[in-house]
Order: C-alpha cells, then sequence, then structure tokens
C-alpha cells in the first residue's frame, strides 16, 4: 500500500532514525505495524477536529512496554516467555492518559481486525492471545525489520512513537482548554470582542468539532426564542419554546443524527463536506425524514442543493431517485446563515448564553475532567 505522510509523519521518522543508523524512512517502507501507526497518528496535530482513538495505540503500547521490562529486546527467548496477563495490561492501559474509560475491546480483536483490513497481505497480526489462559503477546514478527544485513529491533522505537503521539496529543488537549478559557475571559472584558471570536468560529477551516458545538450552541438559543402551540384539540393547546437537544457525540461516526428539536421532531445534521453520498446515507438513516443539514461552507443554500442534485444525477441517473432525496433536504444552513442567526440571538441579548453553552458543549465533549486527571496523574508518575 502507498505510504500517505502527514505531520506527525516526520516525528516517526526522525525517532525511527534516531534508532536505526538514520534508516527511519526503509523502516517506514518495509514495517507494517510503524505503517500502521503512521496511519493511526494522523490525528497527532489536528487539534480538536479528530477523535484522538487510543484503544488501539495502548494496547500495542503496554504489550510493547511489557516485552521491553522483560529486557526481550536485548537477551531474546521471548518465545518462552508466559506472556502478560490481561488484568495487568488492562490496568496499565487505564493509567495512561485518556486511558481512564478504555475498555477490552482493542486488546482481544479489535486492533487485529483493524490491522488486517489495512494489511491484508501480511501474515502476522500485532496481537498473539491465548484464551484459555488470558495471556498476550506482541507478535514478535512485526518487531523485527531487516535492513541491508542487519536486524533491527524496533520495540523501543515503537514505545517512543506512541510517547510522542501522546505528548501531541495532550498539547492539543491543553491548547483547546486554553481556547474555552479565552472565550470566558473575552466575554467578561470585552463582550465585543467576544462577539468577534465567536464568528471567527465559523468558517470553512475551523476544526469540524468546533464548529459543531458553535453551531449548536448558536442555534438552540434561537430556536430557543420560538414558540409554538400544539394540542390535541383547538381548545386545549400548549405554549411551548422550541429546544434543541445534542445527540452524541461531535464527529464520533456513530451513525446518529447530530441534533434533534422538540416538540416538532426536527432533525440536522453537520456536514463539512458536499457530497451526494453522505447526504443520502444521512437521509436514508431515518427512511427519508427530512433533515436540515448544516454545512461548514460560504456557498449558498441553492449552490449546495444543485451541486448535490447534479452528483445524484450522475450517479443514480434515475431522476424520480434523486427527486425524492433532494425533497428530503428540510433546509440548509451554511456559514452566511448561522452568522445571521448569531446577529439575531445578540439582538435578543442572548450571546452571553452562546458562550456559556460553547464552553459546556467542549468541556462535555473533551471529558475535561476526567481527562485533566489521567494527565496529571501520569505526569505525576513520571516525576
Amino acid at each position: 500500500m502507498s505510504i500517505v505522510k502527514h505531520d506527525f509523519t516526520k516525528t516517526i521518522i526522525d525517532i525511527l532514525d534516531r534508532f536505526s543508523e538514520k534508516n527511519g524512512n526503509e523502516i517506514l517502507k518495509k514495517s507494517e505495524i510503524i505503517q500502521y501507526l503512521n496511519i493511526k497518528t494522523k490525528a497527532a496535530n489536528r487539534g480538536s477536529k479528530s477523535r484522538a482513538g487510543f484503544a488501539n495505540h495502548y494496547a500495542i503500547y503496554v504489550l510493547i512496554e511489557d516485552y521491553l521490562n522483560g529486557n526481550f529486546s536485548i537477551n531474546g527467548g521471548y518465545n518462552d516467555y508466559e506472556g502478560a496477563k490481561f488484568s495487568d495490561l488492562f490496568r496499565r492501559q487505564r493509567e495512561l492518559p485518556f486511558g481512564s474509560k478504555l475498555q477490552n475491546h482493542a486488546l482481544n480483536h479489535r486492533l487485529n481486525e483493524e490491522f488486517k483490513k489495512y494489511f491484508p497481505a501480511c501474515e502476522y497480526l500485532p496481537i498473539i492471545r491465548d484464551s484459555k489462559s488470558n495471556r498476550y503477546w506482541i507478535n514478535e514478527n512485526l518487531v523485527f525489520v531487516n535492513i541491508g544485513n542487519k536486524k533491527i529491533n524496533i520495540a523501543l522505537s515503537i514505545k517512543e512513537i506512541i510517547e510522542a503521539y501522546i505528548h501531541a496529543r495532550q498539547s492539543a488537549f491543553s491548547e483547546f482548554m486554553g481556547y474555552c478559557q479565552e472565550i470566558i475571559n473575552i466575554q467578561a472584558e470585552s463582550p465585543e470582542k467576544a462577539i468577534e471570536f465567536i464568528k471567527g468560529l465559523f468558517r470553512p477551516n475551523v476544526d469540524a468539532r468546533v464548529f459543531e458545538i458553535a453551531s449548536f450552541a448558536v442555534l438552540k438559543q434561537y430556536y430557543a426564542d420560538q414558540r409554538i402551540f400544539w394540542g390535541w384539540s383547538p381548545d386545549e393547546l400548549i405554549e411551548e419554546s422550541l429546544i434543541l437537544y445534542k445527540t452524541g457525540r461531535t464527529n464520533a461516526n456513530d451513525g446518529g443524527i447530530d441534533f434533534v428539536m422538540k416538540p416538532l421532531g426536527r432533525f440536522f445534521q453537520v456536514t463539512e463536506t458536499i457530497d451526494a453520498g453522505k447526504y443520502f446515507l444521512d437521509i436514508d438513516k431515518v427512511q427519508r425524514y427530512p433533515i436540515t443539514f448544516v454545512v461548514k461552507t460560504n456557498e449558498s443554500s441553492e449552490e449546495v442543493l444543485k451541486t448535490i442534485a447534479l452528483q445524484a444525477e450522475a450517479k443514480y441517473q434515475i431522476k424520480a431517485i434523486v427527486k425524492r432525496y433532494i425533497e428530503s433536504v428540510d433546509e440548509i444552513i451554511n456559514i452566511p446563515k448561522l452568522i445571521e442567526i448569531f446577529e439575531s440571538v445578540l439582538k435578543s441579548g442572548c450571546g452571553a448564553k452562546v458562550i456559556e453553552e460553547i464552553v459546556l458543549q467542549s468541556r462535555v465533549e473533551f471529558n475535561v475532567e476526567s481527562e485533566e486527571q489521567d494527565i496529571l496523574a501520569f505526569e505525576k508518575s513520571a516525576e
């Protein structure tokens, strides 16, 4: 497979170079486990855009750590080792930063399944497990790489690559928390600056998760000012505000709908792409129930719909099918519309509530309390 390079790839190569007499690039080309880590560390320098996804990293890390602690990289004899206990590996995973809520899936099957998906031609899987004794081993065949006439053990490099990734994610987490605090400080010192700061979150190149959180905060306050009357008969009507609920984690890829409105039952999906395939997949999830798409673009609603229709016509070529899908798009809310809505919220005097909601949702999204404790515990143990 071709090796996709990203910002963190240089860090991987630098670490490999230090342990292999400048053979980092060659090891990256030859080692499936290093290529796998390269794939799994794309999120290192993306700030808050994507979830860190530490489960598979940590499954490798704890087994490599166990391997190194047994001095097998120096003395050999790993094929005689009785294996690491699951309870020890699981406890160690949860001691690591962001690891307090990790489950056992990566160690038991998920890492091997994903590795095989990326490297179907590789005859080895990273984890060897004896289900009877519940003992685990790292597959030593993946820990050695042949460079010329040398057989290089890359166990220590693997450990340092994952540690570097942890550090990068910790830095991104700290920067994000600084960003949240900045919003609070700006609001206290200058509401005008806070307004401009929030408007700055509605840009095509802003992190997807931040865009979703900011969109929710603004739309929630906007709809809260709107009231409807409903009931079972004209004589028994109830007056109720529209309430927007966030239904899951941002960018979770969980197949869910992002926001839902009560009592109208209106669905909202946040997206950063103009891709007919994705839109139609979202529509199919809810059996073509109308969906409002909140799109991270400056293109007009008409342009977005036109693009989707053209893509759909090229793909399906049956106009009746395309028409049914397009009719399921309730509304397109683009960046200019979000800013217009935010201006309306400001006029109603709810700007501070938007800021409070952004901070609240950010803390929920990033498990701030538990992750702060994880980081502090990890730093303390390293002293």
